[in-house]
């Protein structure tokens, strides 16, 4: 009986299974009985949980502050500064012509009584300044006469409200004590008459 060669080659020799389950037939895989078919249900707990929380962040205020946000009070603060005054201006006008109407009348009326040397006896001068339509008139009545009765005419008074301007009269020394100049305020201008020839006549025309 021939005996293999040890130098037979591998080739020659029949192969023999190393294990045993290269045999037999692979079986289709089936699934265990332990996973179960659906899906486990959520328990309370689980339900009561949300799978997923958002948490948002506080905003937190920038340290630069807008344009606009920050001239808006100034800008609010401006207007209420500006009607403040315009109903200020408009209260103290109010009480300006209540005060003149009721010492001055309409039209507006300055009276007085003074010696200025045009008098033929112990009876003072009567003069009554007007101011009419914005215009000054002054009426003497030498020793309170008024037949002998005089008109001096001053100047216009200019501007809005000019006939609610009250004009008054002062009688102030001459270079002749007994004859007085005679001194027409408004407004805060002082017009000079000096008494000349048993009249006034206006030192700056």
């Amino acid at each position: 009986m021939p005996v293999a060669s040890p130098l037979t080659p591998k080739s020659v020799l029949r192969h023999r299974p190393l294990f045993s389950h290269e045999t037999t037939h692979i079986r289709p895989t089936v699934a265990r009985a332990s996973r179960p078919s659906h899906p486990p249900q959520r328990t309370r707990t689980q339900e009561t949980v949300p799978p997923f929380v958002c948490i948002r962040k506080a905003a937190v205020p920038s340290k630069k502050l807008h344009l606009s946000s920050a001239l808006a009070p100034l800008v609010s603060g401006m207007l209420v500064a500006l009607l403040a005054v315009l109903l200020g201006q408009a209260l103290l006008s109010w009480c300006t012509t209540t005060w003149d109407d009721l010492h001055y009348g309409r039209p507006r009326t300055c009276q007085t009584d003074a010696f200025v040397g045009h008098e033929p006896a112990q009876t003072p001068s009567h003069f009554i300044v007007l101011n009419l339509h914005g215009h000054i008139e002054i009426l003497e009545f030498p020793g309170g006469d008024p037949t002998r009765s005089k008109v001096y005419r001053g100047p216009q008074i200019g501007g809005t409200g000019a006939d609610l301007v009250p004009v008054t009269i002062q009688f102030v020394p001459s270079q002749r004590p007994q004859y007085p100049d005679m001194l027409v305020v408004f407004q805060g201008t002082h017009l000079r008459f000096r008494n000349v020839n048993g009249g006034f006549q206006l030192a700056n025309p």
